[in-house]
């Protein structure tokens, strides 16, 4: 499994949290894993860690999120473009393996696969704007 493949199933659980409790994601995420076909266990161990590692930086990311996006409070957002940002902004600013362009170019490619006609843009513009911000 790429490494695309991979960002895109951890979208799948920050989307699923979302929708269940703190108590229940530990069996949602293990429910989810099962039904990847073919899923290493190096695989899974990759997906599982940055998941968390995210979820431990969401707070942060969040605040950071509602002060770039004017206008657009996290609350106000879309599920889908709220968590594909979450997912970008972990990996440009705590995953040294992602470079930031790669982290922006996978952020924009599934917000135009999950999200709704302007996410693609949307979220383009705020990563962007962080991105600019950290420079």
């Amino acid at each position: 499994m790429g490494r695309r493949e991979m960002r895109e199933h951890i979208f799948k659980l920050l989307f699923m949290q979302e929708f269940n409790t703190p108590e229940e994601m530990p069996e949602q995420v293990q429910l989810y894993f099962e039904t990847l076909e073919e899923l290493s266990p190096a695989e899974e161990a990759y997906m599982q860690d940055k998941y968390a590692k995210i979820l431990e930086q969401q707070d942060v990311i969040d605040e950071e999120l509602n002060q770039i996006s004017s206008g657009w409070k996290v609350s106000r957002m879309s599920k889908v473009d709220l968590n594909i940002l979450r997912l970008a902004v972990y990996e440009m600013k705590y995953d040294e393996d992602v470079p930031v362009r790669v982290a922006i170019n996978e952020a924009v490619e599934l917000s135009k696969k999950f999200g709704g006609d302007d996410s693609s843009s949307f979220v383009n513009g705020v990563l962007g704007k962080i991105a600019r911000e950290a420079e």
